[in-house]
């Protein structure tokens, strides 16, 4: 089941697809089939046209108020991610067990195609990771293609260093990470939380 107001309920997961994602298809539909219930934001209608800034800000609410406790999961894709770590800046690391996927960490480019992307604050995370000031989930997984020009795996892994996190590179992996191996990560991942605040090793 799909909620577009944010509730509290038993196996639900906090979702945050990319930029014009659907809380029902693609991954989360992937969430759905496997019996949970899924919650979020999704980057279009009326949450699309506010500031970027309320964005997150409402991310960060809906968090504190629904799904600050250890068993709480939050799964974020691509722009989705960058939404998420920016309302990580806002509180105190987070204690549920959080999924990135082919996350937007800043500016990108690819001169192939001569296409790229100024996301809002984009030097933020980078500056406060660099500060030592950005406070990290206290466990986050981290996947990202190996060409995912996008997402650029060298940043990734600078900003995964710079938090004491590790960013697994899939080889050959481009944005869209290949369905089996996302697959088999959900499978893992939504197995029965850790009770230690250890990244993926």
């Amino acid at each position: 089941m799909v909620h577009s107001q944010i509730q509290m309920q038993p196996k639900t997961i906090y979702y945050l697809p990319g930029h014009g994602g659907r809380l029902g298809t693609g991954l989360g539909q992937a969430l759905l089939s496997r019996g949970y219930n899924v919650s979020g934001r999704e980057t279009v209608g009326d949450f699309k046209d506010i500031p970027f800034s309320q964005q997150v800000a409402i991310i960060a609410e809906d968090l504190r108020t629904h799904y600050w406790h250890e068993e709480a999961r939050v799964i974020a894709n691509s722009f989705g991610a960058y939404l998420f770590l920016n309302a990580q800046a806002l509180m105190s690391p987070y204690v549920g067990k959080v999924l990135l996927l082919s996350p937007i960490v800043g500016e990108f480019s690819n001169e192939d195609s001569g296409m790229g992307f100024i996301p809002p604050h984009s030097g933020r995370l980078a500056q406060l990771a660099k500060n030592g000031t950005f406070p990290v989930p206290q466990y986050c997984e981290i996947h990202v293609g190996e060409h995912d020009w996008q997402s650029n795996p060298t940043n990734v892994t600078e900003l995964a260093g710079l938090l004491g996190l590790n960013a697994t590179v899939v080889p050959g992996g481009g944005h869209m990470l290949d369905k089996r191996y996302v697959a088999a990560v959900l499978d893992r991942w939504l197995s029965p939380c850790r009770t230690d605040s250890a990244a993926l090793s």
